[in-house]
């Protein structure tokens, strides 16, 4: 679902000359992170209102475990946009910081490609697949 937001914003384009991270590239991509907060703090809501108009008690068992399996995959996916919600606040600081659009590892341009296809990203592609290496090393 989220996604699906990234793509509603046109994509930047640079002028000639222009600075990374030029206040107006900094414009966009709040613009970008604020739409994005926005539209989930309405689904929030609206799952909230919905699960309270729905808490009906089904006497057939069968039923009662098929809502409340719904509810529990509804309360995940809440869960993982709470979490998403935290991080756009994150990325919006670092914004105001002037630290936004550089690694957090290495220190080099991340790139506003890469930003317009996730704007709360941290690192640069370089550093993000050493990061996903790792982890599947780890993993195994």
């Amino acid at each position: 679902m989220p996604q699906e937001m990234y793509k509603q914003a046109t994509p930047y384009i640079p002028s000639k000359g222009e600075s990374y991270m030029s206040s107006k590239q900094l414009m966009h991509f709040r613009n970008i992170l604020e739409g994005i907060k926005f539209e989930l703090g309405q689904d929030i809501d609206r799952t909230v209102h919905t699960m309270q108009d729905e808490a009906t008690i089904f006497a057939d068992p069968n039923d009662r475990a098929s809502q409340e399996s719904d509810m529990a995959l509804e309360l995940r996916n809440r869960d993982r946009e709470r979490k998403l919600i935290k991080k756009i606040d994150e990325t919006i600081s670092k914004i105001d910081t002037g630290d936004y659009g550089y690694c957090e590892s290495c220190g080099v341009e991340i790139g506003l490609k890469r930003l317009e296809a996730r704007p709360t990203a941290t690192l640069c592609i370089d550093c993000k697949t050493l990061d996903e290496i790792r982890e599947k090393q780890v993993a195994k």
